[in-house]
């Protein structure tokens, strides 16, 4: 094993929601990582939200970690799409990160407060596909950019 990699501090596995805030331009607002080797991912661009912790529900972990993140209040999200990633034999549990739609008004992203990550920037949908993103929050952003592509049915061979 190389070195450096066996140097790095362990990453936390769990349970996580995650928000596809939108404007009404249709524009997907994103947060740069820290570049930090003990968070997954450092330096990518995601999406916002974070683990769902003990005692709380899907909708109380998004709007902790939203509030915590952006001071962002929201009214609404809508259930998008929700990963599982079983990972039983790796000696782990199963884990799941859920997405929510969060539509808000183009104005109210310039009220919003950074408070964890590098930056965060407002995109057109395949400017923010051509960006360094996580992985798993770029295959959720590609579903929804691209949703009207989605086959409705699987067809017969």
């Amino acid at each position: 094993m190389i070195a450096a990699l066996a140097a790095q501090p362990p990453l936390q596995i769990g349970n996580a929601v995650a928000a596809l805030v939108i404007d009404e331009d249709g524009r997907y607002l994103l947060q740069l990582r820290d570049d930090l080797p003990q968070i997954w991912y450092p330096a990518h661009w995601g999406m916002f939200g974070g683990s769902v912790e003990p005692g709380e529900d899907e909708l109380q972990a998004l709007h902790r970690e939203l509030d915590e993140e952006l001071e962002l209040k929201f009214t609404h999200a809508r259930p998008f799409t929700r990963f599982e990633f079983d990972l039983r034999p790796l000696g782990l549990d199963k884990y799941f990160r859920s997405y929510y739609v969060i539509p808000v008004a183009t104005a109210q992203i310039a009220s919003l407060v950074l408070h964890e990550g590098a930056a965060m920037r407002s995109v057109p949908g395949d400017e923010a596909l051509s960006m360094k993103l996580v992985p798993y929050d770029g295959f959720a952003l590609l579903l929804h950019h691209q949703r009207s592509r989605l086959a409705t049915k699987v067809p017969t061979v």
